[in-house]
């Protein structure tokens, strides 16, 4: 299975690897803010616990979603 990974992402133009990276990023930018929504208590905005909580979930759902998308398009 890596081979086949490994053999895919050298058939691929400089732009798709470009834009998969970029995908990838985004993806742990997105988790990572949905985490320091939950777990960060002192952040600098004024929302409160269950609005902070309500939001990193949904962050973390998001970036869930984009990782089986990324998933989806390197199998085509």
């Amino acid at each position: 299975m890596l081979e086949n990974f490994i053999n895919n992402f050298k058939q691929k133009s400089l732009l798709q690897r470009f834009l998969f990276f970029i995908g990838l990023l985004f993806l742990i930018l997105y988790f990572v803010l949905g985490c320091m929504f939950i777990f960060w208590k002192t952040i600098p905005l004024e929302l409160s616990y269950n609005r902070r909580l309500l939001f990193g979930i949904l962050l973390i759902v998001y970036s869930i979603f984009r990782f089986f998308r990324i998933i989806n398009i390197r199998q085509d």
